[in-house]
């Protein structure tokens, strides 16, 4: 009975603790929903500095918090993404607990530096996570539902702040900073609870654990050289770099767009971010799960999600070349942020999953610590190359968009021949049926160099 249950879990089933992992990661969802849309204002009420000193602070610790991708990485194989993962949570909820009490530009300093290290590293660990505690269509349906509830949870958390502001003014930026620290801590809590995929073969787990088990005696794990000789991955990585881009315009390009270009009023922001919020929390474990149902390739998925973020880029160069009136403009733009939305609800699980599953498990946090680095990139690149392109015209950078889009769905389906199996399918054709020229499954890689 146990080994049909981790047969039926390996395959794609519930994975165990899954309900602990996804109601702490809405908890800790609520808790970022909290400061991110007030992040300026919220630090500079929670420690008296000035907003001045508070921006630069946050500019110079987060891309300081890009160096520790890699070792993330690097401590994810090691010591496998559920405790690491642990770990992070705990340096978060100390951070905001800590955070009332930093008055000082040192302290200040300190301290958000320490939370943006952990706060840089999390997406890391949390794809790896998912990689080690689900097989198969499983990770699609995580990936999904993860996505789903943090669209939720931040929605939500930006409504309880309201509410705390409304009653406690100013003063309850202090009181969400230690709601924070409770958030987070309680989500590390239940992720405990999460327990990785047992190998029914070797009767071992997956992760750091696995790749040690298998690894030959005296030799030393794979490294990011590993990584960089991994040529599909790379290209995988390039692809995703396009798509990111893409992700970015939501919250950079489009309100500068609409001020800018279309003259519309900031409501139209307001109605777009409120559209995609809505949709991506109620509509994208239903819209993954369709996509998974059709058993389409995940490669195919995600080129699909990349072309309907090309149709909805292309759906903005013609509205502002034709410019209608203020109602016609309402309608076109909350029609193309519908498509752009369905777009990324189509490629975010595929793509996430497919990023997870292309990396061989006893590397897995150094590949997908590299592979992360693609959407840091991407969100530090946006606002320069953004407002260069709209410097010179409004649909400039819609065009360089449309352009990335149609690259990056052309990249995903000529490597999806150079990418393992059981990464290009949620449930891999048996052995038998393997197409012609796919590539063979990639089990254990530890101790190559």
């Amino acid at each position: 009975m146990g080994e049909g249950n981790a047969r039926r879990r390996a395959a794609g089933g519930r994975v165990e603790g899954e309900r602990s992992l996804l109601l702490g990661v809405g908890i800790s969802a609520i808790g970022i929903g909290m400061y991110v849309p007030f992040s300026l204002v919220f630090f500079h009420h929670v420690t008296g500095l000035s907003f001045a000193v508070v921006g630069v602070v946050l500019t110079v610790t987060g891309l300081a918090g890009l160096a520790v991708m890699p070792p993330a990485g690097t401590a994810v194989d090691r010591f496998g993404a559920r405790k690491v993962n642990l770990l992070l949570y705990a340096i978060r909820a100390l951070g905001f607990a800590l955070y009332p009490l930093a008055d000082t530009l040192p302290a200040f300093a300190a301290v958000a530096l320490v939370t943006a290290l952990a706060d840089r590293s999390f997406p890391v660990v949390q794809q790896s996570l998912i990689g080690e505690v689900a097989r198969g269509s499983s990770r699609d349906r995580l990936q999904a539902s993860i996505r789903a509830l943090q669209n939720a949870g931040m929605g939500a958390g930006a409504l309880i702040v309201s509410g705390v502001l409304a009653v406690w003014g100013t003063a309850g930026f202090t009181h969400t900073a230690w709601g924070n620290a409770v958030a987070f801590a309680l989500a590390g809590m239940l992720v405990a609870r999460v327990k990785p995929v047992r190998d029914t073969a070797t009767g071992g787990s997956t992760g750091a654990a696995a790749g040690a088990a298998t690894e030959p005696a005296g030799r030393a794990p794979a490294g990011y050289r590993m990584v960089l000789a991994d040529r599909p991955f790379l290209g995988l990585t390039a692809a995703n770099f396009l798509t990111a881009l893409g992700y970015s315009a939501l919250s950079v390009l489009f309100p500068l767009y609409i001020a800018t270009w279309l003259h519309g009023p900031d409501s139209l922001t307001g109605a777009a971010f409120t559209v995609n919020t809505a949709l991506c929390a109620g509509a994208g474990v239903l819209i993954a799960s369709r996509v998974r149902r059709s058993g389409a390739r995940r490669t195919r998925s995600a080129a699909l999600g990349a072309l309907l973020f090309a149709a909805a880029f292309v759906g903005q160069i013609v509205l502002g070349t034709v410019r209608p009136g203020r109602t016609a403009t309402l309608i076109a733009l909350l029609a193309i942020v519908v498509v752009y939305t369905v777009g990324e609800l189509v490629h975010s699980p595929s793509g996430g999953a497919l990023s997870v599953s292309a990396a061989p498990e006893a590397v897995r946090g150094r590949y997908l610590a590299t592979y992360q680095l693609s959407y840091s990139l991407a969100s530090a690149l946006a606002p320069s190359l953004f407002t260069g392109l709209l410097a010179v015209d409004g649909r400039l950078p819609w065009a360089v968009l449309t352009v990335a889009a149609l690259g990056a769905a052309l990249a995903l389906t000529r490597l999806e021949r150079r990418l393992p199996a059981e990464a290009v399918y949620a449930v891999p054709p048996a052995a038998t049926a393997t197409p012609t020229g796919a590539p063979i499954p990639r089990e254990s890689v530890a101790g190559a160099a």
